[in-house]
């Protein structure tokens, strides 16, 4: 299992590319920032905590690479337009775009409020389609690829989070769509289904549950960058389309 620290020491790939990444300033995000640019990319660190990914753009400075700091709430239009503007001011170029973002709000349908349902709708699966939207031109003017972080939800729904798969649901309709729509223009689009991940959710997730998680037995963030990162690797001969993971050791193992 490849640490950050080791992931910053891979050999660069992606020279003179610009990365937009979402999510940047933690977890998988975070993960998928410090791999790219590990390699060569410029990264736009997106998130709402301009100090968390601050701090992921001085580490990324301190290993000799380079990054820029945008601060946008996913769940606000203008903050999406204006983050669509202030990467094409910096760079006018978009090689790769990661939606790594998400939020997740538990329930049953029966009693959730519209407003959660909204909410996760919002940033979930809207603000993924406004922001690839904004960049799309940048992208096809270069051949770039596009990645979703999805979720094992996305996939098959489980009782409690039933507006959080529906919106991984939608991501994934959106994604699929897209890779058809864009073949032609030489954009490659990938999503990623990890199950239980060592991240912020599955802290969510204990508190709701009350019971304990063995974070040392789930996926770690790292281990979905360095999936990603093979992926947009590829020869343009060949594309991958889905990528499902799972935590290896089960905890009755």
């Amino acid at each position: 299992m490849a640490s950050e620290t080791e992931l910053l020491a891979i050999p660069n790939m992606f020279q003179d590319q610009v990365a937009v990444v979402t999510g940047a300033g933690s977890g998988i995000g975070k993960a998928v920032a410090l791999a790219l640019a590990s390699r060569g990319a410029t990264v736009c660190l997106v998130g709402r905590s301009a100090d968390k990914i601050e701090n992921v753009r001085t580490q990324i400075s301190a290993a000799g690479s380079r990054a820029q700091s945008c601060v946008c709430d996913l769940a606000r239009d203008e903050d999406i337009l204006a983050l669509r503007d202030q990467i094409q001011g910096l760079h006018n170029r978009v090689d790769i775009l990661v939606h790594c973002a998400g939020t997740i709000l538990f329930g049953a349908v029966e009693s959730a409020s519209i407003d959660q349902f909204d909410q996760q709708y919002r940033v979930n699966a809207r603000a993924p389609v406004l922001l690839t939207q904004g960049l799309l031109p940048m992208l096809k003017s270069v051949h770039g690829q596009l990645v979703f972080v999805n979720s094992s939800v996305g996939l098959r729904a489980k009782e409690k989070v039933g507006a959080y798969a529906a919106s991984k649901h939608a991501l994934r309709a959106i994604a699929d769509t897209l890779r058809l729509e864009l073949n032609k223009h030489g954009v490659r689009v990938i999503s990623v289904f990890p199950g239980d991940t060592a991240t912020d959710i599955q802290t969510a997730v204990q508190r709701f549950t009350g019971r304990p998680i063995d974070f040392g037995l789930l996926i770690q963030p790292s281990d979905v960058a360095s999936m990603i990162v093979h992926a947009l690797e590829l020869p343009r001969t060949a594309e991958v389309t889905d990528i499902h993971m799972r935590p290896f050791r089960k905890e009755s193992s």
